[in-house]
């Protein structure tokens, strides 16, 4: 069953498989955030999207293999961190784009004040710099922070003429705008936040998402809300739900759902898994007023496509939605990654780095593959 606030998701309920028994470790934003993101709790571990990079490589070496989509608003919890490489090698981090801004890669291209950086000069001055980062590298072969760096500047080079084109919207079809909630000619949104702002800014990231991935992009990772301001216009409602996860849920389905059915009419969504989750939940009762507050020992989070069988639902919480129902077997993220490495070809166990002494992996020493998901 799903709400009216996601009334638009209910075309795809039949490719969607809901977990309702999820459990975190914390009610603490940044924690909670870093391990959904990263499976850790703690900073200095590598993103879902490093590690799928790392074990999977690049199927286009003009463009990066994990992409991030933040909020325009601003980052969500910890920022880049939730994307970092980590102690991986650093070009396995993630690539920030944002979709509609004027500069949607930052530093790509020169500033427009540059006016004299001609593109002869800008090809030579990558040449010198290339030429000079080899010879320091000869000297210093163990470090492997100079090999990414080269590596980024040549995927820049490579992106100068590849990006333009995968975020350019101009040959999509009005229909196709239409159906994730894109408004072409819209003037500057009120302050007051509203669904169709939403869907038109969730259905930017969903529509460069799909261009992305028919692109050869291995993992796009779109975010919703960030931590910035008051009072809240994000996902954390402590003051009033309906206000804020209203237009906020609508918005994200209405992007989410033409996503999910643009994929499958393209023949991607079988190669493409997506995962929609929180840090955490809300609790079951008010906070005092209009607000909920953090709910980290049950929340639910669902998959689509990519080996998932949909229209089902695993798990299940308490009456109240407070607990899982059976409280010995809670789903953890660690299941979840787990799962999503499964139906990547992956081993969860067997991709490792030694780190510190230790075989660091996305999923700790936990995780199982959850198979009542998988088709």
């Amino acid at each position: 069953m799903l709400s009216e606030a996601v009334a638009p998701l209910g075309v795809c309920a039949d490719d969607m498989a809901f977990v309702h028994n999820m459990v975190g470790k914390t009610g603490v934003h940044s924690q909670g955030t870093l391990l959904q993101a990263t499976g850790f709790n703690l900073p200095g571990f590598p993103g879902a999207g490093a590690w799928v990079s790392y074990g999977l490589g690049s199927l286009n070496d003009n463009l990066p293999t994990f992409v991030v989509l933040p909020d325009h608003r601003g980052f969500a919890s910890n920022g880049p961190k939730n994307w970092d490489s980590a102690f991986l090698p650093s070009q396995h981090a993630g690539t920030i784009i944002y979709p509609g801004a004027e500069t949607p890669i930052a530093d790509l291209f020169p500033h427009k004040s540059g006016r004299y950086i001609t593109p002869k000069a800008d090809r030579e001055g990558f040449a010198l710099l290339e030429e000079l980062n080899r010879k320091h590298l000869q000297q210093r072969e163990d470090d492997s922070r100079l090999d990414s760096r080269i590596r980024s500047y040549e995927l820049a080079a490579k992106m100068q003429l590849a990006a333009p084109e995968a975020l350019d919207f101009s040959k999509e079809s009005e229909a196709m705008k239409a159906l994730y909630g894109i408004q072409e000619h819209r003037k500057v949104w009120p302050s007051e936040i509203n669904a169709e702002e939403e869907a038109d800014y969730m259905g930017r990231k969903c529509l460069t998402a799909r261009r992305l991935l028919e692109r050869g992009v291995r993992f796009v990772q779109i975010w919703s809300g960030n931590d910035n301001g008051f009072p809240r216009r994000n996902w954390d409602s402590h003051e009033d739900v309906e206000r804020d996860h209203g237009p906020l849920a609508w918005g994200m389905a209405k992007a989410v759902s033409a996503l999910i059915v643009d994929l499958k009419q393209r023949g991607l969504l079988e190669d493409t898994i997506i995962l929609w989750t929180t840090e955490f939940g809300r609790m079951p009762s008010t906070q005092g007023g209009k607000g909920r507050d953090h709910n980290p020992y049950v929340f639910t989070n669902w998959l689509c496509g990519g080996g998932i069988k949909g229209g089902t639902t695993y798990g299940e919480s308490d009456q109240w939605g407070y607990k899982p129902l059976d409280r010995e077997n809670p789903t953890l993220v660690y299941d979840i990654h787990a799962s999503m490495l499964h139906l990547l070809g992956i081993d969860h166990t067997k991709l490792t780095v030694r780190h510190n002494g230790i075989d660091r992996r996305l999923t700790d020493v936990h995780g199982h593959v959850v198979k009542e998901l998988i088709s």
